[in-house]
């Protein structure tokens, strides 16, 4: 019985480590090192290869290898194969210091104080007590609720938005479509952290600009395809929006001489807000395993239907 990993192969060495010291019974093979495809049971990987029933035909399990599945094709995958996506500790820590940096830089003016610094301007702005900033959070999954923890704890005022409803301690809760707009126009900074769906591809688009306050800004750590470009470049040039944290595009990297390399309203970061950290998702994927074998209930599989 192996397992197969097919992902980036620097992690893939710590991964092997990982499997050796604690499941040293499953053979750990790092792509294209397959060995007998007959003997893989698990693989985990970022983007599987082509026609996974006639390559691994005993495959029980798809692992990713990311917190995120948009990348797989679902319609090219055994209807019967459950996919896992990533959940460990390293994707949560690392979006919640990324979206807690964004944040707090936003509400204390740091883009304005950057641009003064480069006029060579000492001009202070008024400071406003985080309790009369409004926060709101597209995405209720594990990251959106952890991210919103943090922030309540420096006192924002939070809420939170999904498709479907949930109850969040502290936090203002809206769900589905009828009470998008009233979300919308109490956020003064909003974060983008729905997964990428059919429903959520151009999310970010004219008319939610619109409907946020004059002003508020945009954080979006989600998947780079649910913003339209045009849309959010009209929205910062007419004052709807103020300021955006971009750490995804589409595509990725953006070309050279795209609008937002120098948009003087728009700070981008290169995908780096949440990382998986490769010993702690070894593990984590270790003891999804084992709940597989004694037929216990895994963490992030998911709903076919929902698309995470």
């Amino acid at each position: 019985m192996s397992f197969v990993y097919k992902s980036d192969p620097v992690r893939g060495r710590v991964w092997a480590e990982v499997f050796a010291r604690d499941a040293p019974r499953l053979d750990f093979r790092i792509w294209p090192d397959i060995g007998d495809p007959a003997e893989v049971r698990y693989l985990a990987a970022w983007e599987p290869p082509a026609d996974l029933r006639a390559l691994f035909p005993n495959l029980q399990l798809l692992f990713s290898t990311g917190a995120g599945v948009d990348q797989f094709n679902f319609a090219a995958l055994p209807a019967d194969l459950p996919v896992v996506r990533m959940v460990e500790p390293g994707i949560i820590n690392g979006m919640v210091e990324y979206v807690s940096w964004a944040v707090l830089s936003l509400h204390r003016d740091m883009p304005q104080y950057r641009r003064q610094q480069h006029d060579a301007q000492w001009q202070p702005r008024p400071t406003l007590p985080a309790a009369k900033r409004n926060i709101g959070v597209l995405g209720l999954g594990s990251l959106g609720q952890a991210v919103l923890k943090q922030l309540r704890s420096f006192g924002f005022d939070c809420a939170g938005w999904s498709r479907s409803r949930h109850q969040v301690e502290g936090v203002q809760c809206f769900a589905g479509a009828d009470e998008l707009p009233a979300f919308l126009a109490r956020t003064q900074v909003l974060v983008c952290l729905l997964p990428l769906t059919d429903e959520t591809r151009g999310f970010l688009n004219a008319e939610l600009f619109a409907a946020l306050p004059a002003g508020a800004s945009l954080v979006h750590v989600g998947r780079g395809p649910q913003l339209v470009e045009a849309d959010l470049l009209a929205a910062l040039d007419s004052g709807q929006l103020s300021h955006a944290v971009l750490d995804v595009s589409d595509p990725e990297p953006l070309p050279a001489d795209h609008a937002f390399w120098h948009h003087p309203q728009i700070w981008l970061t290169p995908h780096i807000a949440s990382m998986t950290q490769p010993e702690t998702a070894a593990e984590v994927v270790l003891e999804n395993i084992r709940r597989f074998e004694a037929g216990q209930a895994m963490s992030g599989v998911v709903d076919r239907r929902l698309g995470y």
